[in-house]
């Protein structure tokens, strides 16, 4: 018993001395707060860096033949984080809420010149995004549905309107093309 309450504190110990600088962020000390924000931009920058590897392994393991343009790591990048929200909204939300980015990166998306590859990505998550509970900044795929507009397009809308899901029926009306 005495063992087990010493594993705790020492965990409590490990995660104070690697957290510890965040109670930095409310300090009313400016010099702990400049403090604090140098090791977070440090952290977001290790947090970035692993993302790149990441996503150059990723690409690694693709097969060969696949459009290039898909495969370029920003495209890569930008779909993969408008996948995660599409797919796993909760998960996004605890790990990476960011609205705004959200927002920015559907617009990029819906002005960029797609290729194949990318346009069928993008109905895909024009697909998803219908069949779905409206969640922040999903009124942006309007630009992403006129964008890619296609007959793929048109049917799978088509075929969301006349579903039995209340969220289909009224955001494949709201996002045809």
């Amino acid at each position: 018993m005495a063992e087990e309450a010493g594993t705790d504190a020492d965990d409590a110990c490990a995660w104070a001395e690697r957290l510890g600088w965040a109670f930095g962020l409310i300090s009313e000390d400016p010099a702990a707060r400049g403090a604090a924000l140098v090791h977070l931009a440090e952290a977001q920058r290790k947090v970035l860096d692993a993302l790149a590897r990441s996503n150059e392994m990723w690409l690694l393991t693709r097969p060969l033949g696949a459009d290039k343009r898909y495969r370029e790591p920003a495209c890569v990048n930008v779909l993969l984080f408008l996948e995660w929200e599409a797919r796993d909204p909760l998960e996004w939300t605890q790990h990476a809420k960011a609205w705004g980015t959200k927002q920015s990166l559907i617009r990029k998306v819906a002005r960029a010149r797609q290729e194949e590859a990318i346009k069928a990505k993008l109905t895909d998550l024009v697909e998803i995004v219908v069949h779905r509970a409206y969640r922040c900044k999903d009124r942006e795929y309007v630009r992403v549905a006129r964008a890619v507009d296609s007959a793929d397009l048109r049917g799978r809308l088509d075929r969301a309107a006349d579903s039995d899901s209340p969220w289909a029926r009224c955001h494949a009306g709201a996002l045809a093309p």
